[in-house]
């Protein structure tokens, strides 16, 4: 037994045709605006971070800790920098927010945390803009 084929051209498209053409259209349309969708979140989480530091080099004292730090930021932004010091015990003994508000992007300080007893470290925590 054989099937039954239509001329071509003759009747039109058949609906089967038709609904799939535009499945696909309506596919292609909604995989590009996720795709846009997603650059548009990565540009934005990678741009995002404007402020970022680094600790250079400290010294410590029985009352305080001197901390270097290096910042770099957007020249129009301004920010704090969180700065903790441990004791040898691992006990936190001081923890304190530096601002920097200058217009440079690219700043070198030497901060003062002020600790309760002799810290052995300096640890940058973060920055954050604000």
């Amino acid at each position: 037994m054989s099937t039954v084929q239509l001329p071509e051209g003759r009747y039109g498209r058949s609906t089967d045709a038709r609904t799939d053409r535009n499945l696909k259209l309506i596919g292609g349309v909604l995989g590009a605006a996720v795709l846009v969708l997603i650059g548009w979140f990565a540009y934005h989480y990678v741009v995002g971070t404007k402020i970022s530091a680094e600790v250079i080099s400290f010294s410590t004292s029985s009352t305080s800790v001197k901390v270097h730090l290096e910042v770099r930021k957007d020249k129009d932004t301004s920010g704090y920098c969180t700065v903790r010091s441990q004791a040898e015990s691992g006990a936190e003994v001081g923890r304190a927010d530096f601002r920097f508000d200058q217009p440079a992007s690219r700043i070198d300080k030497v901060v003062t945390l002020r600790t309760t007893s002799r810290g052995t470290t300096a640890e940058l925590l973060g920055c954050s803009t604000g």
